[in-house]
């Protein structure tokens, strides 16, 4: 048998690395981001370790990896999840009157 997604609205941001983008990510997922890793007071202090390692995420699997050009995506639920620039680009598209760069 084959399968259709169904449409979903869902909302995400993308994550490149910069010190904006971070605190972006950090104000989109609240207390999501793995504790020891960085936390929104800890923020500036870490941001040279999450341009090189990546932003960790409190996912439904377990704790994921978001490497820079990533989205983090708030799924139906409310769990967050990053996907690759490539899969996003495939799987989803701008919902019209809406800025992806908002």
């Amino acid at each position: 048998m084959k399968y259709r997604k169904k449409p979903v609205v869902i909302e995400a941001v993308q994550w490149n690395g910069t010190m904006a983008s971070t605190k972006k990510v950090i104000e989109f997922m609240g207390d999501k981001i793995h504790d020891d890793f960085i936390t929104q007071e800890k923020f500036y202090d870490h941001c040279n370790i999450v341009e090189k390692t990546g932003i960790q995420i409190k996912t439904l699997e377990g704790i994921m990896t978001a490497s820079i050009n990533d989205f983090i995506i708030k799924g139906v639920n409310g769990e967050f999840y990053p996907c690759k620039p490539d899969i996003f680009e495939k799987t989803y598209e701008i919902v019209k009157g809406e800025d992806i760069n908002e």
